[in-house]
């Protein structure tokens, strides 16, 4: 599968997990994908249960991809994910395999202020 190929698939998977979209956002998985959350020392196996998993959430999420970047079977998303008006920063390394994602990792970060010993240096994000 050629790089525009994948960078498409992920627009499409980002897109309809905004949308709450299950079926289309888990189209991207191979049947033995893998998911880890290192942070909460999660690993789901398998499309069906991350599509599980994901459906059961009770929170309403949205997510603003930040960027993609990658080449080859190795891609990065940058993105906010916000549960219920939240704010995540979140990163999701995707391994892809045949055209589809057999590794997924995701990290998640909470907002905080910037440290006082910094400010002078400090341009605020949007």
């Amino acid at each position: 599968m050629e790089d525009q190929e994948i960078r498409a698939a992920l627009e499409r998977h980002w897109a309809a997990s905004d949308a709450n979209d299950f079926e289309s956002e888990h189209q991207i998985y191979r049947e033995d994908a893998v998911l880890e959350y290192p942070q909460s020392g999660e690993r789901i196996g398998g499309r069906q249960e991350i599509q599980a998993s994901r459906t059961a959430q009770p929170n309403w999420k949205r997510f603003t991809v930040r960027r993609i970047i990658g080449a080859g079977n190795l891609w990065v998303t940058e993105y906010v994910l916000t549960y219920d008006g939240r704010p995540s920063y979140t990163v999701s390394i995707m391994e892809f395999l045949d055209g589809k994602v057999t590794r997924e990792t995701q990290y998640f970060g909470d907002p905080f202020e910037p440290g006082p010993s910094r400010t002078q240096w400090v341009e605020r994000m949007p």
